[in-house]
This record gives C-alpha cells, structure tokens and sequence, in this order.
C-alpha cells in the first residue's frame, strides 16, 4: 500500500512542469529558512526538496541523453528512407 502511495506520488510530480516549480523555489526556501514548528512549515520543506528532486532529476537525464551522441545519430540515419534512383 506504501509502495502504490508512492508510485501514485511519482506519478503526479513527473506531470509537473519544471519552469513552474522553479518559479516557487525561491519562495519555498525562504519559507524553509524561517522555521516554526508547524505543519505549514513541514509542507514547505517537502514541497522545496520535492522542487529539487525534480530539478536535479532532469539535470542527470539532460546530461545522459548528452552523452550518447552515437545512439542519436544511429535514429537519425535510421529514419532516413532507402530511395533509389529509377530512370
């Protein structure tokens, strides 16, 4: 059940948009720095690692994709289509 919870979370936040979460970073960090001991305050730091956590995951995918240049070429000559030339 746990497992599923956290799936279904996952799910959720990989629909978000990163431009729009990082236009609430600096407002959830702020609110993270001025502890109180309060519900609203715990939200606030998940919601800034859940921020980061997206940010940082978009990072390592940008920078593996970047790394294989072999394997985009490879689908980009692949998609060329086999024409002959016939007289």
């Amino acid at each position: 059940m746990l497992e599923s919870a956290l799936d279904k979370l996952a799910e959720r936040i990989l629909s978000l948009d990163e431009a729009s979460l990082s236009s609430l970073w600096e407002k959830y960090k702020r609110r993270m720095e001025q502890f109180e001991p309060s519900k609203e305050w715990e939200k606030a730091v998940i919601i800034f690692f859940i921020i980061n956590a997206v940010r940082a995951k978009n990072h390592i995918f940008n920078e593996q994709i970047l790394r294989q240049p072999e394997a985009s070429s490879d689908k980009k000559q692949q998609k060329k289509p086999n024409l002959k030339l016939v007289k």
